[in-house]
């Protein structure tokens, strides 16, 4: 399993970029699979719903399947996050595993840069950051791509993680 992460700031555009580039690497026939790091307060099921009465009733764990799809929630009652590590142990086999978020780690990434956002620019101080995607030019020494060019992108990723 190749493991390729996406950072930057929130409203940056890593999850539309995402979601353009994951058709285009399944259209070349690689299973993709995603761990997403969320703010902390995110919920997946809804309030009246069964799964989310049972986990706010006191279930560490709710799995909840059909036909079509499972979902696991964990709930970590004042346990530490997992890190990414972990994390990855849970996934199944696949060809790539992309990452969003987790800024810190020590995966290849490629940060997502918007100036509109008003944050700083990730990479000059993460080395495991190999490329940038922007919505305007840049002064830098990595590769970078324009954010609507999800085509170059995914070629530049394939061939980072050796799967060209």
């Amino acid at each position: 399993m190749k493991i390729f992460g996406v950072a930057g700031w929130s409203g940056s555009g890593k999850t539309t970029l995402i979601e353009r580039l994951i058709p285009l690497f399944v259209a070349r026939g690689f299973k993709v699979s995603l761990i997403k790091h969320a703010h902390h307060t995110f919920e997946v099921d809804q309030p009246g719903k069964d799964s989310y009465r049972h986990r706010h009733a006191g279930c560490s764990e709710v799995l909840v399947t059909s036909s079509r799809r499972w979902v696991l929630m964990h709930e970590l009652r004042g346990a530490p996050e997992p890190g990414l590590s972990e994390h990855i142990k849970r996934i199944s086999p696949c060809d790539l595993l992309l990452v969003e978020g987790f800024k810190r780690e020590a995966i290849p990434k490629l940060e997502v840069y918007r100036a509109s956002v008003g944050e700083p620019l990730l990479h000059p101080h993460d080395e495991n950051i190999i490329a940038v995607a922007s919505d305007q030019p840049l002064a830098t020494r990595l590769p970078r791509f324009d954010l609507d060019d999800a085509p170059g992108i995914t070629h530049f990723i394939l061939h980072h993680v050796g799967l060209t």
